[in-house]
């Protein structure tokens, strides 16, 4: 049986390549003012290629080696520049909010809102009036990553992308083949369920509860007025170079931006920096400075969905990175429901 072509949007990692039924294609001239511009190609994969999620801006490739962080190396390794792995170069822009090396309990950086909420529909305790942005290490342990880890190799290893960004959306069935996607659910039929099991699919609802139960809990909202949205994906990103515009997921973007029912990003890593993969770290890209998260397997990173949180991943240049980027929605109209083996 041929493959059944699909021609999905493009979106963010929002820790990495992006995917699933997104929006996409909607994008804005800047991401704040005054500062990156938006580059018009950008659909869903590319905003997570945005969770995943991902979007690319244009002006990002001018701020580019102002910006620019590392590559990844080997641990032990010097980059190109001379900076060993995990510093600070001399320029000073790069901080690193959260190293691979450390056991973070909570770690939360308060930011001023952007206006993009404002061009959308409020929901009272839920729409953000407090922005920024966190990571935890407490949420989720390693034992959990590593088996949600090896959900994703087993999904993913009945395709992948050709290039170097492949993603898995366990809610449509989007799965990267190729150049294309196809729905793994109708390519495969009942030989799904040789890949997944009852098991798999709850404790993925397990984490993805408890997940929005500590974003509520940091922005101080109700978990219940929270939605699950799409797209939520797991993302597989090596250095592969790119064949499509659905691999480029490391430039620059804003979830809120690509997907208009964005309240609330998060990423939950599966792989470790430096020692699974180089490079793929997750950037802010602030206007005074690059702040970056190492990833570690069980690690979570979440954040508001503005252009208060502009983002990009860095190129993986060595090894295999996972992730899963779990997006949230104050609309009840843009809820999805979790995915059922059946």
């Amino acid at each position: 049986m041929a493959p059944q072509r699909r021609v999905l949007p493009r979106g963010p990692d929002s820790a990495g390549p992006g995917s699933g039924p997104g929006r996409g294609g909607r994008r804005h001239s800047s991401a704040r003012k005054g500062r990156v511009q938006q580059d018009p190609r950008g659909r869903w994969l590319k905003a997570a290629i945005l969770l995943l999620l991902s979007a690319a801006a244009g002006g990002g490739l001018l701020l580019w080696s102002r910006l620019r962080a590392r590559d990844g190396t080997p641990e032990g390794g010097i980059p190109a520049d001379g900076t060993p792995e995990g510093a600070v170069p001399e320029d000073g822009v790069t901080e690193v909010l959260a190293h691979r090396n450390d056991n973070l309990q909570d770690k939360f950086m308060e930011i001023p809102c952007s206006e993009d909420y404002d061009s959308h529909k409020r929901f009272a305790g839920c729409t953000p009036r407090k922005c920024g942005r966190g990571v935890t290490d407490a949420v989720i342990t390693r034992e959990e990553a590593e088996r949600i880890r090896r959900i994703a190799e087993r999904g993913l290893s009945l395709g992948g992308s050709d290039g170097g960004a492949s993603i898995l959306d366990l809610h449509s069935g989007a799965l990267s083949l190729g150049k294309h996607f196809v729905n793994l659910y109708r390519y495969f039929g009942d030989k799904i369920h040789d890949i997944f099991t009852e098991e798999d699919f709850a404790l993925y609802r397990d984490v993805r509860q408890r997940i929005q139960q500590r974003i509520a809990q940091v922005f101080g909202i109700s978990s219940s007025a929270m939605y699950l949205t799409k797209p939520t994906f797991f993302s597989r990103m090596n250095s592969t170079g790119a064949k499509t515009t659905h691999d480029e997921y490391w430039h620059p973007h804003v979830d809120k931006v690509t997907y208009g029912s964005f309240d609330y990003t998060s990423l939950l890593y599966l792989s470790d920096y430096s020692k699974d993969f180089g490079g793929g770290r997750f950037v802010f890209m602030d206007a005074d400075s690059n702040r970056t998260v190492e990833p570690r397997a069980g690690r979570v990173s979440f954040f508001t969905s503005g252009s208060e949180n502009l983002h990009r991943v860095e190129r993986v240049r060595w090894g295999t990175r996972f992730a899963i980027t779990i997006s949230f929605s104050c609309d009840p109209a843009r809820g999805i429901g979790d995915p059922r083996l059946a």
